[in-house]
């Protein structure tokens, strides 16, 4: 990947819980990925552009866990090992935390309350835009939910993107998620290089 002016990386959900083997909701070829993310946010760093952050950050009781009602196990809570950044990654710019309140927060740019349905975005829009940034190149965990929603938006809000699959990994809850996910994102505008690691 070329950095050039108008550009930043976005690293997406690089934490212990999805990247660690004792994570609560390990991904799969998660260990690759992070080599490759690390990879990336060195290249931007020398070349001068932004890098930010995503993190799920939840409180220990909502409505997006299992234990609640939701579909995910419970993972990346605040202020515990598994919602901390893989220890190989580089933190040199700013962290958005998503899922604060108790929110489903796939996208870095949004949050959606899990009862009402209501959205509300993040900090990501306005630090990039303060920024000067018009083109979002996308790299994190996961390719098929969290890294997904936040090319989408991307996209929604008009910044040029493209997605380094390879410094990607998936969930893949059911067959084929992987392969439509990509496909929506490539449907949406994005560009899309490489595969995710597995």
């Amino acid at each position: 990947m070329e950095y050039t002016d108008g550009t930043a990386l976005v690293v997406v959900d690089v934490q212990n819980d999805f990247t660690d083997p004792e994570g609560s909701l390990f991904v799969q070829g998660a260990e690759r990925a992070v080599a490759r993310v690390v990879e990336e946010v060195l290249a931007a760093e020398e070349a001068g552009v932004p890098v930010l952050y995503t993190a799920d950050w939840h409180p220990a009781r909502t409505p997006h866990f299992d234990t609640d009602g939701g579909v995910w196990p419970v993972h990346c809570v605040g202020d515990t090992w598994g919602s901390a950044f893989h220890p190989a990654l580089p933190v040199v710019g700013p962290v958005v935390r998503k899922g604060v309140d108790g929110q489903d927060g796939y996208s870095g740019f949004s949050v959606r309350d899990p009862e009402s349905g209501e959205e509300a975005a993040t900090a990501l829009e306005q630090l990039l835009r303060d920024r000067d940034v018009s083109h979002v190149v996308v790299a994190g965990i996961a390719t098929d939910v969290c890294v997904a929603a936040t090319v989408a938006d991307a996209r929604r809000l008009g910044f040029e993107v493209t997605l380094l699959a390879d410094a990607t990994a998936a969930v893949e809850l059911q067959a084929g998620d992987t392969a439509a996910a990509l496909q929506r994102m490539r449907d949406a505008g994005a560009q899309i290089l490489g595969e995710p690691a597995r």
